[in-house]
């Protein structure tokens, strides 16, 4: 028998078969070879990543690594999602650009609310009225106003009231009475209590309890006068808006006197120097007196007095009849004061001319005031010069005994 040994050519040394076939061997493929590091390495690429795509996506046989091409897979397309999902298409990119994206909380309009708010009471008070009760006009407007000053938007100049006081037998009854009036008058107001020598407990108590934004201060001042006792208290008051710089409406409400909101309403239109008159309780003569500007319209044409002794005063004002801009205190080239000597009240006067020779220090003559928006026609304060001397009050406004009769109740 006879064998055959296949032996491989020596000229084709490394020749191996692929798929049971012989390779190829030509002078083209011999040329291709031999040039392949000046070609493109683009084919390369391309390859490389049709056989990555083909991995990725192409099932395979096997469960060699089948979990990891799975999460590879979930990865890949979740980035792909991700980046389709950065980039908006159509006209969703066009609404986006065009309009602007706020986070804002803005709050409804004051005035729509006011108005749905005003449609539902008409309705309530239209029941009302359909079941036969009777609506009073004049305090349905007066509810109305009072609730469109919750929505009115333009600042309001604060008021700065200054208050003296001290130790008597109606001083609770004063101050409660004074700091429920300043209760309803709408912020902002600041309450200026002026004590002599030291703040009693008694009076912060009162002031904590009347809910008004308050400063409680005292006059270290020794006097040995009693009568001179609420100019140097005043003069306290000034001294602290001075040096705080507080910008308001100052005006002096003696705790004894009797005042309307509509007072304090009107202090806000000042913007200099206002004034308006007065009525005084003369206890002596059993009468009541009118003390303060006569008006032509906003302008001071003259002044009502009834007092021989004050006929010699510049100006006849109560000390409650006048209410001044806190600038003129401590901004004297705003309103071209001639004099930077601080404003005080004096106490080497008499009495009774205390208020003029202030004023005089505030303005320099009518023109410079303005009346009462009413045209000093209308009284809004009054001072009744009550007081009860030699009366002892119990200390701590506090009852420490029982009283002396005591009746059973039936």
């Amino acid at each position: 028998m006879a064998s055959f040994r296949r032996t491989l050519s020596p000229a084709y040394p490394d020749r191996q078969y692929l798929n049971g076939s012989f390779p190829v061997s030509s002078p083209t493929h011999k040329l291709a070879s031999g040039n392949a590091k000046y070609s493109s390495p683009l084919p390369a690429l391309a390859a490389a990543f049709r056989r990555l795509v083909g991995g990725v996506f192409t099932r395979r046989h096997g469960r060699k690594g089948q979990w990891r091409r799975a999460a590879f897979r979930c990865v890949l397309c979740f980035f792909v999602g991700f980046l389709l999902g950065m980039f908006p298409f159509g006209h969703m990119a066009e609404d986006i650009r065009s309009h602007e994206i706020s986070f804002e909380m803005k709050p409804p309009l004051p005035h729509a609310n006011n108005a749905q708010q005003l449609l539902q009471e008409d309705r309530v008070l239209r029941n009302r009225v359909d079941e036969g009760f009777v609506i009073d006009p004049v305090s349905l407007s007066a509810e109305r106003e009072r609730q469109g000053d919750r929505f009115d938007l333009v600042p309001r100049k604060p008021l700065i009231v200054v208050t003296p006081t001290y130790g008597r037998a109606f001083q609770a009854y004063f101050l409660n009475r004074l700091g429920q009036v300043l209760r309803l008058v709408p912020p902002p107001v600041v309450w200026i209590v002026v004590e002599m020598k030291a703040a009693s407990m008694e009076t912060a108590e009162i002031l904590r309890k009347t809910g008004v934004m308050y400063r409680h201060l005292v006059c270290n001042k020794n006097l040995t006068d009693v009568k001179d006792r609420g100019v140097h208290q005043r003069n306290t008051a000034l001294e602290h808006i001075e040096r705080h710089r507080l910008d308001g409406i100052v005006y002096f409400a003696d705790d004894d006197n009797v005042y309307s909101l509509e007072l304090f309403d009107s202090l806000r239109d000042i913007s200099r120097f206002g004034t308006w008159p007065v009525a005084m309780l003369a206890p002596s003569k059993n009468k009541a007196i009118l003390e303060g500007p006569v008006c032509n319209a906003s302008q001071v044409i003259g002044w009502h007095t009834n007092e021989k002794s004050k006929r010699l005063r510049r100006f006849h004002v109560d000390m409650s009849g006048f209410a001044f801009n806190s600038t003129i205190l401590w901004d004297p080239k705003r309103w071209r004061r001639p004099s930077l000597n601080p404003i005080r009240q004096l106490d080497t006067v008499k009495e009774g001319f205390q208020e003029t020779t202030f004023i005089e220090q505030l303005v320099e003559d009518e023109s410079q005031m303005e009346g009462s928006p009413h045209g000093c026609s209308k009284i809004m304060n009054w001072h009744l010069h009550l007081s009860v001397h030699n009366t002892v009050y119990p200390k701590g406004w506090v009852l420490q005994k029982n009283l002396d009769a005591i009746i059973p109740v039936k």
